[in-house]
């Protein structure tokens, strides 16, 4: 739970990372040959210990590692649902493929851990895993899951009906120039 509320978190440090890319001033002009993209620098080890520090807090660390139990536990029930005699082989099966899964898990991990690290600085990552680790920042971490799903609740039906609400507006103001869409 708490790593698709911090989900929001990493999806915004991949788009600060990527960004747009820049244009030339003018476009008439031939294009140029494509420079090779400026790549990072390396996180610092200590920036990385920081982002590991604050993604334990934040719950990520544990969400990826129990993201391989979690789908194989569900691929026993799915499969054993209907194939309950293969029940044992299947978990044998499942326990020597389940490193493999494992390591993988790991490797996602130290992503996030580098892209955290990447999209601030040590001292930022250390003041924000201060904050999560204080009173306020464990309350605000309990509560940030209902929180986004209430507010999903409040925003999707406002975003749904400004879709419509748009369109007719606009359709009524065009309509007076004497314009129909």
């Amino acid at each position: 739970m708490l790593f698709k509320s911090a989900l929001p978190t990493l999806v915004l440090a991949c788009a600060v990372l990527v960004g747009p890319s820049a244009y030339a001033a003018d476009s008439s002009a031939s294009p140029a040959p494509a420079a090779a993209p400026a790549v990072p620098p390396p996180p610092s080890p200590a920036a990385i210990a920081a982002a590991d520090q604050l993604l334990i807090i934040m719950g990520v660390k544990e969400s990826i590692a129990n993201t391989v139990p979690a789908m194989m536990t569900e691929l026993e029930k799915n499969v054993t649902t209907t194939r309950p005699e293969i029940r044992d082989s299947l978990r044998q099966t499942l326990t020597a493929i389940k490193p493999d899964f494992d390591k993988s898990a790991m490797l996602t991990y130290e992503k996030a851990e580098a892209l955290l690290a990447l999209a601030m600085s040590e001292k930022e990552l250390v003041d924000i895993a201060a904050f999560f680790a204080s009173p306020t920042g464990k309350k605000y971490l309990a509560i940030q899951p209902l929180f986004l799903q209430k507010l999903q609740d409040v925003v999707v039906p406002w975003r749904d009906g400004l879709s419509t609400d748009i369109v007719t507006k606009a359709r009524e103001e065009m309509k007076k120039k004497g314009v129909d869409f």
